[in-house]
């Protein structure tokens, strides 16, 4: 069996919460403006916990921007 050194065993680099969290509520953005919120209510609704499918749903099917954002919200 071979012994194993420091060399050989590679560290994963630190995992960046904050910038993949970031990474989402920016996908998150651009799908909700995409759907047709203002980015006033768009920026509110990425950074929350609002389930994104039902979000873009609610417009969909004819709700106002505001009115979903008060459901959602």
């Amino acid at each position: 069996m071979a012994e194993t050194t420091e060399t050989d065993t590679e560290l994963a680099p630190p995992f960046d919460v904050a910038g993949e969290r970031a990474k989402v509520e920016s996908w998150r953005l651009h799908v909700l403006i995409e759907a047709g919120y203002p980015l006033h209510l768009a920026e509110r609704l990425a950074a929350s916990e609002a389930d994104l499918h039902v979000c873009v749903d609610l417009l969909a099917q004819g709700c106002t921007a505001a009115t979903a954002a008060e459901i959602l919200l």
